[in-house]
């Protein structure tokens, strides 16, 4: 159960950063990553890593853009 609630949790970060993905956008990004580290931390209460590796690799690629954007120090 935990891991669809994670899984479910990554697919809404997904989409709400689809749009900071656009320049000038990137500080959307603040917004998005912590609805990303919740879904990693209900992931990680379940017995399967689909969800929690989903929501690390979000994490991952938005930090990027957001390091890439200058927004990240």
């Amino acid at each position: 159960m935990f891991n669809l609630l994670s899984i479910m949790i990554g697919l809404v970060a997904l989409l709400l950063g689809i749009v900071p993905f656009l320049p000038f956008l990137a500080w959307g990004y603040w917004f998005v990553i912590p609805i990303a580290v919740v879904g990693a931390a209900i992931g990680a209460l379940s017995s399967s890593n689909s969800g929690r590796n989903l929501n690390l690799v979000l994490i991952l690629i938005f930090g990027l853009r957001l390091m890439l954007g200058g927004g990240l120090i």
